[in-house]
């Protein structure tokens, strides 16, 4: 019976053991925001199924955290509680203080073959721009946008245009704007809340200035174009009356195009599907309107690695990025959300080919990218982004004229950046 009962523990052993995996796995906790272009988890969640089954040795827990501020809050507090985050995805314009803060790593310091330096430069470079800082890439694209105006087709032919001809100036889009203005509608509509900055940093560009010097450590509020284009932006709602009075709301405009509230309105590419989920009418994609030179910023985030991580962590953290920016994923990313494909070679997929002939508005913001500048980041991002925001607003809201609201912006964000000058 002894011999019997020691045979039965032994074979259950053995079972045991055999069911154990034969392998030690490398778990990765991934911080990533999801607060555009609906229910995203799902797809974030089929890419890792995939990539486990493809990678058994690792193990992948995603954790969202609402929007990209909520996003660095939680991640950062982890990091902070000793809790365990390797990788996220944080807003690109978080580069300068996560550097200050020591809390990543750049890819130069993990990317070590030959293979792994050739995917390094396969993104466009136009979304690098905010991650190649000081010589070395801190950032990856992959939640990326760039704004575009998105026109409602029915409305333009119901007021005498060609539903095919954007406006591509100022001009041509403030005569347009006048005859889509009706009652009930407006002809044209820009977010002043969420993301003031990004609107303006649109309009500075195309009246031929950028906001900010390419090292972070100099911005250009104050400038005589700067002032210009943001007293334009205020001047579509007191002169030209094609805008509403105040604020335009980030959170509820896509909803407000899709109503019919707006003829045409100034958004992220990354509501590009939501939108052609939702609207009951046709609509156009275009590139933004010029004045002086065409342009938008990029925007949206990148894949960061975090500094507290062993390097079998970094290691899993980087096929994971690679995975997920592989040219098959970066376009059904680009096919389910609206945002930019971060290679030309994920245009070259059948897949986003097919999609972007039998819907071209997808393209739009790819094409944009050739006239793309990097979004609005200095050193001290957050309190000098505050400072223009702030800004932006009270000039919107008719609380102060444009040139008194970005001179005092101007003295905040050179009292800030002054020790990074030296």
């Amino acid at each position: 019976m002894k011999n019997f009962m020691t045979a039965a523990v032994m074979s259950a052993g053995l079972l045991a053991a055999t069911a154990m995996p034969a392998f030690s796995q490398t778990e990765l906790t991934m911080y990533y925001p999801v607060s555009v272009g609906g229910p995203l988890t799902k797809v974030i969640d089929g890419m890792i199924d995939g990539f486990e089954k493809e990678n058994p040795e690792i193990k992948v827990k995603a954790v969202y955290a609402g929007n990209y501020d909520d996003t660095r809050v939680r991640a950062l507090s982890a990091i902070q509680s000793g809790q365990p985050a390797q990788l996220s995805v944080l807003f690109s314009i978080d580069a300068y203080d996560l550097m200050e803060q020591d809390l990543i790593v750049p890819f130069e310091d993990v990317v070590k073959t030959d293979e792994e330096k050739q995917w390094l430069s396969s993104f466009y470079p136009a979304l690098m721009a905010n991650g190649r800082i000081e010589d070395k890439t801190w950032g990856i694209p992959f939640q990326r946008s760039t704004i575009v105006m998105y026109y409602n087709k029915d409305m333009f032919r119901q007021a005498g245009l060609d539903p095919e001809k954007a406006p591509k100036t100022w001009q041509e889009m403030i005569d347009a704007g006048k005859k889509l203005t009706k009652d009930g509608q407006y002809g044209l509509m820009v977010p002043g809340t969420g993301y003031a900055y990004w609107m303006l940093q649109c309009f500075a560009i195309q009246n031929g200035k950028e906001l900010m010097s390419d090292n972070g450590t100099k911005v250009h509020f104050d400038d005589p174009d700067v002032i210009d284009a943001l007293s334009f932006w205020r001047s579509l709602t007191t002169e030209h009356k094609i805008s509403p009075e105040g604020l335009v709301e980030w959170g509820t405009l896509r909803q407000a195009f899709v109503q019919g509230q707006t003829a045409m309105m100034w958004h992220t590419t990354g509501n590009l599907t939501a939108v052609k989920n939702e609207a009951k009418f046709d609509f156009g994609v275009a590139e933004l309107p010029a004045n002086k030179q065409p342009g938008s910023p990029t925007g949206g985030g990148n894949f960061y690695l975090f500094k507290k991580a062993t390097d079998e962590e970094r290691a899993a953290s980087l096929k994971l990025i690679r995975y997920m920016t592989a040219p098959d994923r970066a376009a059904e990313w680009s096919i389910t959300t609206g945002y930019v494909g971060v290679s030309q070679a994920s245009y070259e997929t059948p897949k986003l080919e097919a999609y972007g002939k039998e819907f071209p508005q997808a393209l739009v913001a790819r094409d944009q990218l050739k006239v793309a500048i990097a979004e609005f980041s200095t050193w001290e991002t957050a309190r000098v982004r505050e400072a223009l925001n702030n800004a932006v607003q009270a000039t919107l809201t008719g609380t102060k004229s444009a040139a008194d609201a970005l001179k005092e912006a101007q003295a905040t964000a050179d009292t800030l950046l002054k020790p990074y000058q030296e």
